[in-house]
């Protein structure tokens, strides 16, 4: 029986994914990967992102009305 891995199981993201569903720039993604904001995975001299990792910032800052 195989084990699933749980990294490869989930949608990686590149900065400029992420950058552009939070409609912010690339440079405020590496501020958050960089303030350990956001965890990221290093693959060689770029970042990959997993979704629930975006989906778990964005929930932490949702203001109430």
């Amino acid at each position: 029986m195989t084990e699933e891995n749980p990294v490869l199981s989930e949608r990686l993201l590149t900065v400029s994914e992420v950058a552009s569903a939070m409609r912010v720039s690339n440079m405020t993604v590496y501020r958050l990967i960089k303030g350990g904001q956001i965890g990221a995975i290093r693959v060689g001299k770029n970042y990959r992102i997993r979704a629930s990792e975006v989906d778990r910032y964005l929930r932490e800052r949702v203001v109430g009305a």
